[in-house]
């Protein structure tokens, strides 16, 4: 019967390494958790959006708007803040 140690679980080479390895993991489980229900709250807000425009007779999708969010993760995030723009976007379009 083999037993897993910790440093196996992470690619550490000593188990002080493989503390902060897991505590750290710890911590991002937990943003990833928040990170889920902003991005379904995010969804939940468009929503409400998207349905006063519709409602008053407009788009569903304001496309200036689009690039307006696209320009701000580009410029937190570089490039790939680009990337994660466009699936938040595409989430939070709902069916078009």
């Amino acid at each position: 019967m083999s037993t897993t140690t910790t440093s196996d679980r992470t690619g550490a080479r000593t188990e002080e390494a493989a503390g902060v390895i897991a505590g750290a993991r710890e911590r991002i489980d937990t943003l990833d958790d928040r990170i889920i229900g902003l991005v379904q709250e995010r969804m939940a807000v468009s929503a409400v959006v998207q349905e006063a425009r519709i409602t008053s007779g407009g788009r569903r999708v304001n496309l200036a708007r689009e690039m307006e969010v696209l320009g701000h993760y580009r410029e937190a995030l570089g490039k790939p803040g680009t990337a994660l723009a466009m699936t938040l976007l595409e989430l939070c379009r709902g069916r078009v």
